[in-house]
């Protein structure tokens, strides 16, 4: 996510008339900007094959080292164990506030609590590499970027509908020597290994985690949290350092692409739409070290970098940002208000993690940086053209806190010219020619995990939201030429494992 990367642990839009500009990216914005969970970690077994002691004492005892606040859960996990099966539950609780700008001022809280339980054959049937995992979300509270902010790239990687819903249905199965190749088959959420920056993970935006390009432009906000689809990936290791990611999917999370609100057209992750097209991405990884690499003694270990590129097709239809079937502009008063359709849509993106310093005492101490950027030539059907994504995660950056991260990190959307010469049509029909017209939303963030106990991680966080919306009229003042204003948006997070 946001973005979401769960760590598996033991083996890992119809337009009538005159449109307003705002009104365009308030229907754009319904499908934009898809979320996700912090990572999280499955124990392979009962939490280090320990049952929790009972009683009060019991559980004081081990509160200071367990991994989870209810360790061996009074000894399910190990009971589960029994049969192959891990169960992780994640509790992430937060309130953000914005103190300047957007339609609103004023804080918000927002919740999602996660549960995943997989089953791994080799432990239940010796039967070596299979892994079946489902996963389901409770999501609650508020929505502040919807409520306050009206950005396109929203605050929080938690925020979606208040629902209780399945998200993934799959199943992993390993092959060849030195498992060098995987295929991955069932209801699949792509934020969880494509496009993926594991150091933008640590932010709070959503757009550290699924970019803001395939939220705003997929069918849906494409599979990604808290959204799957169905779908099979390939994963190959043909040698050591190379990795390619490979999948095909249905073409939308959903069976109506035009529906304004995705989410509360499967409110329950239940259904499983076919027919919508293919979704088909292709990723190639590289890894310095590779697996497997030797360090001589007395040397240092390498700072080692990751490079990803990729792009993906969707081969379902998608409305033009600015004219309709006749050709007309969609601002004309003689516009049949149906936007001209375009069959096919792509984007392709690149992503680099790279550890640029490690102390020489302590090697917890380290800096790295990253950057994911993602375009598409095709701005007739797009509302974003471009986005990326930059940052800096410090670990460990006092000594003696080896678990804490420090991070400063940046996002930039780009409108595309389509959607902006739509809104200058707009304002020469409305006789607003000094209203605005969209362009870019850039936001900056700068956050800090405390690791209070293994189990627990607090997090404050600081945002800045330049030009929210591109640059949308605010529609809580009179004045139609007065963009919203930005937004500091001040936010706590915690996050529990159970």
């Amino acid at each position: 996510m946001r973005r979401a990367l769960i760590r598996w642990g033991g083996g890992e839009r119809h337009l009538v008339g005159i449109l307003s500009a705002a009104t365009l990216l308030m229907a754009a914005s319904a499908n934009s900007a898809q979320a996700g969970p912090p990572p999280m970690s499955i124990p392979a077994t009962g939490e280090e094959g320990q049952v929790t002691p009972s009683g009060l004492l019991g559980f004081l005892s081990t509160i200071n080292r367990s991994n989870a606040l209810l360790g061996d859960l009074w000894g399910l996990r190990t009971v589960l164990s029994r049969y192959g099966m891990s169960l992780a539950l994640q509790e992430t609780s937060e309130v953000l506030a914005n103190v300047t700008g957007g339609t609103h001022t004023g804080p918000e809280y927002d919740g999602l609590t996660l549960g995943v339980l997989q089953l791994n054959t080799q432990r239940a049937f010796n039967f070596y590499g299979g892994l079946f995992n489902v996963s389901g979300l409770w999501i609650h509270g508020r929505n502040l970027s919807t409520d306050n902010l009206q950005s396109l790239q929203t605050a929080s990687g938690i925020e979606a509908n208040s629902s209780v819903r399945l998200w993934e249905l799959w199943y992993d199965q390993k092959f060849l020597d030195e498992d060098r190749l995987d295929i991955k088959i069932g209801q699949q959420s792509l934020d969880q290994e494509f496009m993926v920056s594991p150091n933008a993970l640590y932010f709070v935006n959503t757009m550290f985690g699924w970019p803001m390009l395939p939220s705003a432009n997929l069918p849906g906000g494409g599979p990604a949290y808290p959204l799957s689809a169905l779908g099979v990936r390939l994963s190959a290791r043909p040698v050591d350092g190379i990795n390619v990611l490979a999948g095909v999917f249905n073409g939308s999370p959903v069976r109506h692409n035009n529906t304004a609100d995705p989410q509360k057209e499967n409110p329950s992750g239940t259904s499983f739409p076919l027919g919508n097209g293919t979704l088909s991405i292709l990723e190639l990884q590289f890894f310095y070290p590779a697996l497997g690499s030797m360090v001589m003694p007395g040397e240092s270990p390498p700072l080692g970098w990751t490079y990803r590129i990729g792009g993906w097709y969707d081969s379902e239809h998608f409305a033009d940002q600015h004219y309709d079937r006749n050709g007309l502009s969609l601002a004309d008063p003689d516009s049949t208000g149906q936007p001209r359709l375009h069959h096919g849509n792509y984007a392709i993106y690149a992503v680099a993690d790279r550890l640029v310093w490690r102390d020489e005492i302590d090697p917890n101490r380290t800096i790295a940086v990253f950057l994911r950027a993602m375009g598409t030539p095709w701005a007739d059907r797009n509302l974003i053209e471009f986005s990326m994504n930059a940052g800096v995660i410090v670990h460990s950056p006092f000594r003696y806190r080896a678990a804490d991260t420090f991070g400063i990190g940046m996002g930039y959307a780009h409108v595309s010219n389509q959607t902006s010469s739509l809104d200058r049509n707009t304002n020469i029909v409305n006789g607003t020619l000094s209203a605005p017209v969209r362009t870019g939303e850039v936001f900056v963030e700068m956050m800090y995990q405390y690791f209070v106990k293994p189990w627990i991680v607090v997090q404050p966080d600081f945002q800045y939201i330049i030009n929210p919306g591109g640059g949308i009229p605010d529609p809580t003042v009179s004045n139609a030429n007065q963009r919203i204003r930005d937004e500091f948006v001040l936010g706590l997070r915690a996050t529990v494992s159970f």
